[in-house]
C-alpha cells in the first residue's frame, strides 16, 4: 500500500475510529504470513520462536524510523520478557543496552524478574510500580 494510499484509508475511516475510539483499518489488521525454514511461524512456531521474532520485527522497525527520520523513537516494549527464556532475554537486554536505543519503556507482569534481569545486564534504569492508577518509583 502506497504512503498516499494509506493516508486515504485513514482520512476516509476517521468519523468511524473516533466514534469506536480506537482504529478500525491499516496495517494491524492485514494477516501477513511470515515463514521460517519454509513453515508457517504463526502455525509451527513456538511461542520463544514467535515472540522473537516479533521483537525482531520491532527492532527492525525502530532502526527504519531511526534511518529515514534522523531521530531514535522511543521504544516501548509490552510484557516483552514473556515467553521467553533467559538466553533470548539476555541477548535482547545486550542489544538495547546499546547508545544506538534512546529511551524505552518495558512492561512486565512480573516485576522481580525484570529487576534481576535488568540488575544482572548492567543496563543504568529506573523502575515504576503502577499501583492502584499511581506510579511508584522502585529501589534497583
Amino acid at each position: 500500500m502506497a504512503g498516499s494510499d494509506f493516508a486515504d484509508l485513514l482520512s476516509k475511516n476517521l468519523h468511524r475510529d473516533k466514534l469506536l475510539q480506537r482504529t478500525t483499518a491499516g496495517i494491524h489488521k492485514d494477516d501477513f504470513i511470515f515463514l521460517l525454514d519454509d513453515v508457517e511461524l504463526k502455525r509451527f512456531g513456538s511461542q520463544g520462536q514467535q515472540k522473537s521474532f516479533l521483537i525482531a520485527l520491532k527492532l527492525a522497525e525502530f532502526q527504519m524510523i531511526q534511518e529515514h527520520k534522523g531521530f531514535r523513537p522511543i521504544l516501548l516494549l509490552d510484557d516483552i520478557f514473556d515467553k521467553l527464556d533467559d538466553f533470548r532475554i539476555q541477548h535482547l537486554l545486550g542489544m538495547i543496552n546499546k547508545k544506538s536505543f534512546g529511551q524505552i519503556f518495558i512492561t512486565d507482569a512480573r516485576p522481580d524478574r525484570s529487576k534481576q534481569l535488568l540488575q544482572e545486564s548492567g543496563t543504568d534504569v529506573a523502575l515504576f510500580k503502577v499501583d492502584k492508577g499511581t506510579l511508584k518509583a522502585i529501589s534497583v
